[in-house]
């Protein structure tokens, strides 16, 4: 019988509670996006923002969990460093109560926010690599 190149039989539950992660983890991004000022929009308040930010990621953080596995040890251990970089940052900025002033400080404040999280890209390039070589 031909089988489609899937990821191993133990990587589909792991698998899956990723995906479902991507959906709050995509609007963590996105809250903090809805900040920055446009041409025509001021920008959502950065403090509302933050709040909704650290309530995604504490959101996220229990399914870590699930995904874990061997073959994604390493991906999966950069990835709750990562969500903890970020919530750790976020708590600083909301207790030292500082809005970042003008457009360049708030575009590196979010950046900064951000970059951890992109371990999460990683995984999912090892998912992809894992889909391949099955």
């Amino acid at each position: 019988m031909f089988r489609r190149r899937g990821l191993p039989p133990e990587l589909d539950q792991p698998f899956e509670v990723f995906r479902a992660l991507l959906g709050p983890l995509e609007r963590a991004r996105a809250v903090l996006t809805e900040t920055v000022p446009t041409t025509r929009l001021p920008g959502r308040p950065f403090a509302e923002g933050l709040a909704e930010f650290e309530e995604l990621l504490r959101a996220i953080e229990p399914a870590m969990a699930d995904w874990r596995a061997t073959d994604l040890e390493p991906q999966w251990s950069a990835c709750l460093r990562g969500l903890h970089e970020a919530q750790a940052l976020a708590e600083q900025m909301r207790l030292g109560a500082t809005v970042p002033a003008g457009f360049e400080a708030l575009i590196g404040a979010i950046g900064d926010l951000l970059a951890p999280l992109d371990a999460f890209i990683a995984a999912a390039e090892r998912f992809r690599q894992l889909r391949r070589s099955s």
